[in-house]
């Protein structure tokens, strides 16, 4: 390690005064319920002074609603229970857990991940290990527990660096957190609170968990890539090769860390060969039940069944259920064949722990969806959304140049300069409040309102939000893994700390910050679609006049 680790530096000083900033922050349910409070306080004070503001798509007037009353006391207490309940993200998460915690608990994830690193030539370590990470995403904290570690085992093996390995996995888990050719966990929770605040706007509308899936699959290679890249070139120079060497007791904390005994057994090879069929005969028949009835012998019994429509169809609606399905399928499987699983007690022990892991998540979810609620009833986040629509449309006004049609490519560019600008303010927010489900609760009743006004997408804010939020994970002491990623790194560096880590992937968020936005920009400026049914525009439905 360089002497820039041990002496503190700008960079180190900076980080500082980020992570004494961000502990000084209550807990997120904490912050939740005095945000709740502070909502009920605010409501009472716009209705006393008559805030108001014309509602963006009948004009109608939009006036406060007082909680701080009788009426709004009444409304909280009788419907405390129906807003946690009821609260779109809660039940998506839940089910998806159920079917991830089968396949995660029975081995099928982590076998998977060790063989796709421990079959990967020398040359290629470092991108499979950023991918890996990308993709070890859809499971929740498997990445950061098994690959990381694993990530230093195989380096050191290798006769590179470990800690250049774990760089490499951490970037990839963290920092590309929000690309991935399947569709995790995260995915419905996200699309959940942003239809929750959408429908401030638009009551009828709908965030399906697909929502940025086309982006994510067509951000996997460029994160790869990225992340190979700032690895090789950044990062591998203060980090030399060292002599391939097996991992002695000293350098990990358990002789099994071998990575000879990482390599598959017989029976996990197996295992993994019959999840993987079990995983074909699933597709073909959801393949099947999506095709046009008649179309190769298609039924077509998840279409629409009035307008024989896949964007909005039980089959899209239907991503919780299929994410649920697919975890169970494998998970038996795969534990059955590798004997893992040897009865029924075994599968609902892996859905109970993976429920366990939900204890404080279900207390931040109580809060938040109080938060929310009176958020919407008082209306002032729509009276936020209006107000701040209105600041962004004249900065948009300055890049248009004034013109009365402007050409396209200067709406592109306003498009792009004004969520370039709201993944900037989200990757520092992301510094002191590490939560994503959390910092998104918080952000989308104001932000999804304040851009529908604008004609933005609910989906392509979420996705402008989700970049933001992935590229300073990394660099975030508030990450909910930052403490476990400085003790792994520690195994080889006894005196890593914060600055330690902090110095190591600084220039991995630096790199995919650039990259990704370019990325995203040239996505906007081609106009190409965010996922399926997902535009990038949002035009508001005509109010129905009568005659």
């Amino acid at each position: 390690m360089t002497d820039a680790a041990r002496r503190p530096t700008a960079i180190d000083r900076f980080l500082n005064v980020v992570e004494k900033g961000g502990n000084a922050l209550p807990h997120p349910a904490t912050l939740f319920a005095l945000l709740a409070l502070l909502v009920v306080l605010l409501s009472g004070v716009a209705a006393f002074f008559e805030v108001t503001a014309p509602h963006p798509a009948t004009g109608e007037t939009i006036s406060v609603v007082n909680l701080l009353s009788i009426e709004g006391l009444h409304r909280m207490s009788t419907s405390m229970v129906t807003n946690f309940t009821s609260f779109a993200p809660l039940g998506t998460v839940l089910v998806a857990l159920l079917g991830i915690g089968v396949a995660e608990h029975s081995g099928l994830i982590g076998a998977s991940l060790r063989l796709l690193v421990l079959s990967s030539p020398r040359f290629l370590l470092t991108p499979v290990m950023v991918f890996a990470g990308v993709m070890s995403n859809m499971a929740s904290e498997i990445g950061y527990v098994l690959l990381v570690p694993l990530a230093g085992l195989i380096f050191l093996a290798a006769g590179r660096h470990p800690i250049l390995g774990m760089a490499a996995a951490f970037a990839g888990v963290s920092g590309g957190y929000s690309a991935n050719l399947l569709i995790g966990t995260i995915d419905p929770l996200l699309a959940g609170l942003s239809q929750e605040s959408a429908r401030i706007i638009d009551p009828e509308y709908t965030v399906t968990p697909v929502a940025n899936w086309y982006f994510m699959i067509a951000s996997t290679p460029v994160v790869t890539a990225l992340g190979w890249f700032a690895t090789e070139k950044i990062v591998a120079p203060r980090f030399p090769d060292q002599p391939t060497r097996v991992p002695s007791d000293t350098d990990v904390a358990d002789p099994d860390d071998d990575p000879e005994s990482q390599r598959l057994k017989p029976e996990e090879k197996r295992g993994l060969w019959w999840a993987l069929g079990a995983c074909a005969v699933v597709t073909l028949l959801l393949v099947w039940s999506a095709l046009p009835s008649g179309l190769f012998w298609g039924s077509g019994f998840m279409r629409d069944p009035v307008t024989d429509d896949l964007l909005r169809s039980p089959f899209l609606s239907s991503v919780v259920a299929i994410i649920f399905v697919y975890g169970v399928v494998a998970g038996i499987t795969y534990g059955v064949v590798a004997g893992t699983v040897k009865s029924d007690e075994d599968v609902i022990k892996g859905m109970g722990q993976s429920m366990s892991t939900l204890g404080v998540y279900l207390v931040l979810t109580f809060f938040a969806a109080q938060f929310v609620a009176y958020f919407n009833w008082t209306q002032l986040g729509l009276i936020f959304a209006v107000e701040g629509a209105g600041v962004l449309d004249a900065a948009r006004a300055l890049v248009l140049g004034g013109a009365e049609e402007p050409a396209a490519w200067r709406w592109a560019l306003a498009k792009i300069i004004i969520m370039a600008g709201f993944i900037a303010l989200t990757a520092v927010a992301n510094l002191f409040m590490g939560s994503a489900s959390a910092k998104w609760a918080l952000m989308a009743p104001i932000f999804v309102p304040m851009f529908m006004i604008l004609g933005y997408s609910p989906e392509l804010t979420q996705i402008a939000y989700r970049i933001g939020d992935s590229v300073t994970n990394i660099i975030s002491p508030m990450m909910s893994y930052f403490a476990l990623i400085i003790a792994f790194l520690q195994r080889y560096e006894p005196k890593a700390g914060i600055g330690t880590v902090i110095a190591v992937m600084l220039p991995y968020s630096v790199v995919f910050a650039i990259g990704w936005t370019v990325l995203f920009s040239l996505w906007l400026f081609l106009g190409l679609p965010i996922g399926p049914g997902a535009p990038l525009e949002y035009i508001p439905v005509a109010p129905e006049v009568d005659l």
